[in-house]
């Protein structure tokens, strides 16, 4: 069977990779707690107003995805304490509005360092709602250890989540871990999303602007 993810290591040019890690670094702590709530849409017809927008066009040519631009946030957390259940990505405010669920082309993500534990896992099967995390019964997961300018993309319509710093299923929060996950989502969209807003339209993370 074919692997769900795709990697790529040393994906953008090791200036620029550099260069966004110490501002995503350098925010600190803005937004950790929304950080999943505060999403931007970059069309690929516009200039690119920050960093991460950039290594967007940079990493573009790798995904098989012909559509209007990203959709991109920061991930940023504690393998001690993972939040995030196992979903799929999809348009939340069409969903909210219509109750349709539409899934980005591909979904991706680029790694700013390593961790202890934090394997992120895509499979085909639902999430469960009545497991811990939402994780599907079966777990017969593809399996993506973070590491600096790793890249790693996957069909947007697929099941993922983060494993927490044991690399289980998470449940009970572990010993606090001291330094953070920190990756960029980035999704490829045919159509933009509803009610995304773009990055010059928000006062939020000023350090990223190039």
């Amino acid at each position: 069977m074919k692997p769900l993810v795709h990697l790529l290591d040393d994906a953008l040019p090791t200036r620029q990779f550099h260069a966004l890690r110490r501002a995503v670094v350098a925010l600190g702590t803005e937004r950790l707690v929304s950080g999943y709530q505060t999403t931007f849409w970059f069309d690929f017809d516009a200039r690119p107003g920050n960093l991460v927008e950039q290594a967007a066009l940079a990493l573009r040519p790798h995904v098989p995805a012909k559509g209007a631009g990203v959709e991109w946030w920061l991930s940023r957390m504690r393998t001690s304490n993972v939040k995030v259940d196992f979903h799929r990505d999809r348009d939340n405010a069409r969903f909210d509005d219509d109750g349709v669920e539409v899934h980005p082309t591909y979904s991706s993500l680029l790694y700013l360092n390593t961790c202890r534990g934090g394997l992120l896992a895509v499979t085909r099967a639902d999430p469960e709602p009545r497991n811990p995390a939402c994780a599907p019964d079966a777990h017969d997961f593809d399996l993506v250890e973070p590491r600096p300018n790793r890249f790693t993309w996957f069909k947007g319509s697929l099941t993922h989540g983060v494993l927490d710093a044991e690399n289980r299923i998470p449940g009970k929060r572990l010993p606090r871990e001291p330094a953070l996950r920190l990756a960029i989502a980035i999704n490829f969209w045919r159509r933009p999303p509803r009610r995304v807003p773009r990055f010059e339209e928000s006062p939020h993370y000023r350090r990223l602007a190039r």
